[in-house]
């Protein structure tokens, strides 16, 4: 019979398995495994990484019976269910041999140093947190290095909805072998930056690693290589790069966790997480969710800058493409002034306004006094550069368009809001009449987002320029499926596209088969 370890707890990924009573938890949600669940997944986290026999799991969990494989295969895929709110594979199947755990690494502590370490450890702010590590580095580079964590902290500290380590807190680990778990628990933190910095001749090259200080799990990582020139401007603009990118990628990954949790537990914050996807779809089916959600988070807390924002944003969403409802847009120009009004020190409720007064109160001197005061607040808010590139994409501007599209996939490659940056480059192209490089833009706008019927519409336009006619006719076909009551005069009128950009647009468009 396997001799059974002693009653511990086993920590993994966002998990923790309390051997003894069989409970699974997940993030402080508990779940029970059942007595076979539990001895399987014990014995899977006890020998993790090295495989197991299918004889060795069965006599865990039926000791002194003789059962079908089967059986083991049932227990097997419920755990697999169990575990997959993580995502993932975590329990590798060998052939004929019998199964691996291949998950994030285990802890196993015993009981009693379970219970202590749930006394001392700093409780973790509802809010996400981090804390920036000082960044590994060769002596010469030394405050070279340190410069750009002060400027990273800095940065992050300018996110309204971020807790940030103090410097003065996160330097103790200067020269220590830093272990991302238990710096999250010294520091109360629920994220860790690190990072390293080499010089060599004159070149730089900076690495930098995000990570969950829960699970240990990675997060986002980038690696920059720059040419020593001006330092501090170097040091700058690294800085600015690194936090450009920080923001979206802790966004979506507490949206992931605040989708998991029940929906009656949640406050206005979390409230306003849940709707964000919904949002940056710009979907109208899909903005409609959201505002259900928004509308929670504001009866909550009425004067939540950011929640106006987002709510001015899913107006906007269902103004341009469910209708063109009046009523639509007058809410999304009110929520709009509620965001500046009541967002004055949140960048992204100032960027979410900016946007709804240029595209749907007409007013882009408004807007771009909106986009400004965001980016003076932080200025690494990619989606201001990426917003504010659409309204000047619309307004016949398209030296601006093009370049703060760039500014804002510069900061964040991977953005939500990549099809938004596309279409102002596919605009500001096709203003000067470099039609392959409006429909280069167009497709990696469809590509980012084919659902939404605005990149069909930047592609027909461009190859109706082109004269490929039959692919043009086909992707206005697509925005008619998308969005059956398109008309070019509708849409045209609702961004109040500039002049010369609309009777140029319009040739094309019409040419494609879309309808006035």
């Amino acid at each position: 019979m396997t001799e059974q370890p002693a009653p511990a707890t086993y920590r993994f990924g966002s998990f923790s398995l309390d051997a003894e009573t069989g409970a699974l938890l997940c993030e402080g949600v508990p779940s029970l495994l059942g007595q076979r669940g539990t001895a399987l997944l014990r014995l899977l986290l006890e020998r993790a990484a090295v495989p197991v026999s299918k004889d060795a799991l069965i006599d865990a969990a039926w000791p002194g019976l003789v059962v079908e494989d089967s059986n083991l295969t049932v227990q097997i895929a419920a755990l697999r269910r169990a575990l997959e709110p993580s995502g993932g594979r975590w329990i590798e199947t060998l052939p004929r041999r019998g199964y691996r755990y291949i998950g994030p690494p285990v802890t196993r502590v015993e009981a009693n140093a379970a219970d202590d370490a749930q006394l001392t450890a700093l409780s973790v702010p509802e809010k996400p947190s981090i804390a920036v590590l000082p960044f590994e580095q060769s002596g010469e580079a030394a405050w070279f290095a340190d410069g750009i964590v002060d400027d990273i902290i800095t940065g992050l500290s300018r996110i309204r909805w971020l807790f940030v380590i103090a410097r003065n807190s996160s330097f103790v680990w200067r020269d220590r072998l830093a272990d991302i778990k238990q710096v999250g628990r010294d520091l109360g933190v629920r994220y860790v930056l690190q990072g390293s910095v080499r010089r060599a001749d004159d070149r730089v090259r900076i690495n930098a690693q995000l990570a969950d200080a829960t699970s240990g799990a990675q997060i986002w990582a980038e690696r920059y290589d720059r040419t020593v020139g001006n330092l501090f401007a170097l040091q700058d603009e690294i800085a600015l790069a690194v936090v450009g990118a920080i923001e979206p990628s802790l966004r979506r990954v507490e949206v992931e966790r605040i989708l998991r949790k029940r929906p009656d537990s949640l406050d206005a914050y979390e409230l306003v997480l849940r709707a964000q996807p919904d949002v940056d779809s710009g979907m109208p089916d899909r903005a409609a969710v959201a505002l259900t959600q928004l509308s929670r988070a504001l009866a909550l807390e009425p004067t939540y800058g950011l929640a106006h924002g987002l709510a001015a944003m899913s107006h906007h969403n269902r103004f341009l493409r469910a209708g063109l409802k009046e009523e639509d847009r007058l809410a999304s120009v009110r929520h709009a002034r509620l965001a500046i009004e009541h967002g004055r020190d949140d960048a992204l409720a100032l960027t979410f306004a900016g946007f709804s007064l240029g595209m749907d109160a007409h007013d882009r001197q408004a807007a771009f006094a909106a986009f400004e005061a965001a980016l003076a607040l932080s200025p690494s808010t990619a989606l201001a550069w990426i917003l504010g590139s659409v309204v000047a994409g619309w307004a016949g501007e398209a030296e601006r368009a093009i370049d703060w599209s760039e500014r804002g996939m510069r900061l964040s490659p991977f953005d939500p809001w990549a099809f938004a940056a596309y279409d102002a480059q596919a605009l500001g192209h096709f203003q000067r009449d470099h039609y392959a490089e409006a429909a280069r833009a167009a497709y990696k706008s469809n590509l980012a987002n084919p659902a939404h019927s605005i990149t069909w519409v930047q592609l027909a336009a461009s190859l109706a320029a082109l004269g490929r006619m039959e692919e043009a006719k086909a992707a206005a076909a697509c925005v008619l499926e998308l969005q059956p009551g398109f008309r070019i005069s509708g849409q045209f009128a609702g961004v109040d596209c500039a002049p010369e950009l609309a009777s140029k647009l319009g040739k094309a468009l019409r040419a494609s088969g879309l309808p006035e």
